[in-house]
């Protein structure tokens, strides 16, 4: 049987990382997009525009990974935000059904935990979204569930941990640490970079959803993606630091909103993904965090 994936939000971040890996590991891979460059261009917004898109299309496996995930942005614009992350979500789980496909994977984020969960943070570990943008992805993961209770709809759901990796945005926490450090200058830590999470290079996610896509195992199951260590903001701004033999000073700054004030301390027992799928990180920090380093010193011409 020839697997074919498609991946929602295939021009961002994570989308072009995915692709590139699934290539490499010999899959046929279908981005969809706003963005130029897509093979289907359509918004997840529309249904009816989805199912004109994907009409000579039939895709076996679904990695949904469109989504607004700022959460300032949210903030500003919650309309703009559910519709994106919730109604959005709940279109591609009707073209899931209506295509009868193998696999729905669906990203979510660590968020939905809350700034203070148990350390370290089980999947079973009650949610306490904080944010708008948390809560979209509650509500969005709860949509996923119905839809696999209810239309057996064979899916998966990831709560990922920091994220980082070559084709990160520039105004990304850790692009922002590399530029600062390649040119001098000043890194900002908001909220003093009190935060405590898991950052980790993003061929350890695809690595995970590829395991994911392959194994029955995964099936109506919820995972935490990362690799189960815990590091500060400012131990992260610390570390590139010495990895680019940088003299750039580091600014402490006040939280970005009211909900963030209280510091996150959030880091993932990967003790499950690792039992049910044979899951392990397959790099590690400062492999990841060197591999982005050189990528912005192309990007930046240094």
């Amino acid at each position: 049987m020839v697997v074919q994936v498609l991946i929602t939000g295939s021009q961002g971040f994570i989308g072009r990382s995915l692709r590139d890996y699934l290539e490499r590991e010999g899959y046929s891979v279908l981005g969809l997009d706003v963005c130029e460059g897509a093979e289907i261009k359509a918004s997840i917004l529309s249904l009816d525009e989805l199912s004109s898109s994907l009409r000579d299309h039939r895709p076996s496996h679904i990695v949904h990974l469109a989504a607004i995930s700022n959460p300032p942005a949210c903030r500003a614009d919650p309309h703009k935000c559910l519709n994106t992350n919730v109604l959005g979500t709940v279109n591609m789980l009707e073209v899931a059904r209506k295509l009868d496909v193998d696999r729905f994977v669906y990203l979510s984020s660590a968020n939905v935990y809350g700034p203070r969960p148990p350390l370290p943070v089980v999947e079973e570990t009650p949610l306490s979204p904080r944010t708008l943008y948390d809560y979209s992805k509650v509500m969005a993961e709860k949509c996923v569930e119905a839809y696999r209770l209810i239309y057996s709809v064979p899916t998966v759901i990831f709560r990922s941990w920091k994220v980082f990796g070559e084709y990160d945005s520039p105004q990304s926490a850790i692009s922002r640490f590399i530029d600062a450090c390649l040119r001098g200058g000043e890194i900002t830590l908001y909220n003093g970079g009190r935060d405590v999470t898991d950052p980790y290079h993003v061929d350890n996610l695809c690595y995970a959803i590829k395991l994911a896509l392959r194994s029955e195992k995964a099936v109506g199951e919820v995972f935490n993606v990362g690799t189960g260590n815990a590091v500060s903001i400012r131990e992260l701004a610390e570390l590139i630091r010495r990895l680019t033999s940088s003299n750039a000073t580091i600014r402490d700054a006040p939280p970005r909103s009211a909900e963030e004030a209280e510091p996150m301390i959030s880091y993932p027992s990967i003790e499950k993904i690792g039992r049910l799928l044979g899951y392990r990180p397959v790099v590690g920090l400062e492999e990841g965090l060197m591999r982005q380093i050189r990528h912005r010193r192309r990007v930046l011409g240094l």
